[in-house]
């Protein structure tokens, strides 16, 4: 009880902020990079730049960054320190495609899963196999705080809500349909690219919650 009980207020919690689905709206075009101390400012292009407003989050591949500033047909976001410790945005190039989402509203279907904008760590495309029409990719990393996949479980990759397949400890597969490969930058993923993960936040919780319970009785 005390268990599902946090699970819903924590639920909660995460509607009343900003919070993303995983379900790719385009990929942003990256027009220029400009290092600023240890913080890294990406201007971007995209369709929906004219809807946009200064202080607003969206999502670049999986990353929680807010819009500073809006010229033209191009945006703005910076990525500090931490974020580019984390993440695989400090390997961008000009030209890049970056897979962008805008937050959820209070009223929208959560068709994806629940992701906050907050990459845990990254990994590292180990293997790309095609399957008739569809593709499955292998992704290795190396657990970190507990972090973990699960069996038919959600995973966020490069901000895109997938379902584990073939999870092992430190790597598992992901199956690709053609119009996600061709929404997302998934087509631009090779062996040995560097994409971002954000395990299934409810799991996170249980494995911490569980973890602590533990403890206690030792």
């Amino acid at each position: 009880m005390l268990l599902r009980n946090f699970l819903y207020i924590r639920i909660l919690n995460l509607y009343l902020n900003r919070m993303f689905s995983g379900i790719v709206e385009e990929t942003a075009i990256v027009k220029a990079l400009r290092q600023d101390q240890d913080n890294l400012h990406i201007t971007l292009t995209c369709s929906f730049v004219g809807e946009l407003q200064t202080d607003q989050s969206i999502a670049h591949n999986g990353v929680c960054l807010t819009v500073v500033a809006i010229e033209g047909d191009t945006y703005t976001v910076t990525a500090i320190r931490e974020t580019l410790l984390k993440s695989n945005l400090g390997r961008l190039k000009v030209g890049d495609r970056v897979n962008v989402e805008r937050s959820m509203m209070l009223n929208d279907r959560l068709d994806g899963h629940i992701v906050q904008g907050h990459v845990d760590q990254t990994a590292v495309c180990t293997n790309v196999e095609q399957a008739d029409g569809s593709w499955y990719y292998t992704f290795s990393y190396t657990p970190q705080n507990g972090n973990m996949t699960v069996e038919k479980g959600s995973v966020c990759v490069n901000g895109v809500s997938l379902t584990v397949v073939n999870s092992q400890d430190a790597s598992f597969q992901v199956a690709i349909i053609p119009y996600t490969h061709e929404v997302t930058n998934f087509k631009d993923i090779v062996k040995g690219t560097v994409v971002n993960l954000e395990f299934d936040v409810i799991g996170k919780y249980v494995t911490r919650i569980l973890q602590a319970m533990q403890l206690g009785r030792n």
